[in-house]
C-alpha cells in the first residue's frame, strides 16, 4: 500500500475507504500510538469491518504508563509543563492541576503566567488573551494547595538568533525591549530542588529554544535533573523527547512516549479516538 495519507479519504475517516482496507484483514491490530490522537479510516472507520481487532504492545504500553501516573501516582506528583504556548497545553494544566502536587511551568508559556502575575515580560511570547486562563489555574493551584512554579530567571537577547547578545536577569529586572528564550540557572537550581523528592514526573515540553545552543542549557539541566531523580519519570512530547536523547540521557528515563500529541491529550484526560474504536470493533458487521 501507498501512505494512506495521499488518499484523501484517509483523513476523512471515509467509511468506504476503511470497508477497502479492511477487506485485506481478518484481524486489526493498532500499534501506532503517534496517531492515536487522530479519527483516520485506517485508525478508527476501518474497526467498524473487521471481526477481531486489537491494540499492539506499543499501544498498551503507553496507555498503561500515563493511566498509572494520572490515576495512581507515587507521590509527591510533579507535573513540569513547558513549550512556547499556552493554548496548545491549556486542556493538559487544567486536568493536570488537580491531580498534581507540583507543577513547574518553563518555556515561552511561562511569560503569559508571569505577565497575569503581574510582571513586565519584554517582548517575549505572551498570550494575551490567554493570561485571565493563567490567573485562573494559578488560583486553582493555590486553593488545592499545589505547589506552583515559575521561573524566577531567564536568559534573555534582543531576538531570537545564535549571534544575538544574552543577559541572565532576574524575572523583576527584565528588559522591556528584550525577550525571555530560556530559563536561568536560579530557576534551574529552583525546578532541581522542588523535583528532590518526587516520586512520579511527568514531563511535556522544554524549558527554552533548545534547538539555539545559547538557549538550551536550561531543557539540558532539566533533563539531567529529571534524569537523575528517584521517581517513575515520563516524556511525552516530540521536542522534549529530541531534547532528552540529545542530552543523552534517555536510558535514565522511566518512559519517552513515541506520541506528542496522542500523550498530550492523554495528559488532558480525554479518550483517543483510535482506542475508542478499537472497543467498537466489528460494529458495523
Amino acid at each position: 500500500l501507498e501512505n494512506l495519507r495521499f488518499h484523501s479519504e484517509e483523513e476523512k475517516n471515509d467509511e468506504g475507504f476503511a470497508r477497502q482496507l479492511a477487506a485485506y484483514a481478518d484481524v486489526y491490530i493498532d500499534d501506532a500510538f503517534g496517531n492515536a490522537h487522530r479519527t483516520h479510516a485506517s485508525n478508527v472507520a476501518i474497526t467498524k469491518f473487521v471481526k477481531e481487532c486489537g491494540g499492539g504492545f506499543l499501544m498498551k504500553k503507553e496507555v498503561n504508563y500515563f493511566q498509572k501516573c494520572l490515576e495512581k501516582p507515587a507521590r509527591p506528583f510533579v507535573a513540569i509543563i513547558g513549550g512556547s504556548k499556552v493554548s496548545g497545553k491549556l486542556e493538559a494544566l487544567v486536568n493536570l492541576i488537580k491531580r498534581v502536587d507540583k507543577m513547574i511551568i518553563g518555556g515561552g508559556m511561562a511569560f503569559t503566567f508571569l505577565k497575569a502575575a503581574g510582571y513586565e515580560v519584554g517582548k517575549s511570547l505572551v498570550e494575551e488573551d490567554l493570561m485571565p486562563m493563567a490567573a485562573e489555574v494559578m488560583k486553582t493551584a493555590k486553593e488545592l494547595g499545589v505547589k506552583f512554579y515559575l521561573p524566577v530567571d531567564c536568559v534573555m537577547a534582543p531576538e531570537m538568533s545564535a549571534e544575538a547578545e544574552t543577559k541572565i536577569v532576574p524575572i523583576q529586572e527584565m528588559n522591556s525591549h528584550w525577550m525571555g528564550l530560556d530559563i536561568g540557572p536560579a530557576t534551574i537550581t529552583l525546578f532541581t530542588e522542588a523535583l528532590a523528592n518526587a516520586k512520579t514526573i511527568v514531563w511535556n515540553g522544554p524549558m527554552g529554544v533548545f534547538e539555539i545552543d545559547a538557549f538550551g542549557r536550561g531543557t539540558a539541566a532539566m533533563v539531567h535533573s529529571v534524569a537523575n531523580s528517584y521517581a517513575m519519570t515520563i516524556v511525552g512530547g516530540g521536542d522534549t523527547d529530541v531534547a532528552v536523547h540529545k542530552t543523552g540521557e534517555s536510558d535514565k528515563i522511566t518512559y519517552i512516549s513515541t506520541g506528542g500529541g496522542a500523550s498530550l491529550e492523554l495528559l488532558e484526560g480525554k479518550e483517543l479516538p483510535a482506542i475508542a474504536a478499537l472497543d467498537a470493533c466489528g460494529g458495523a458487521l
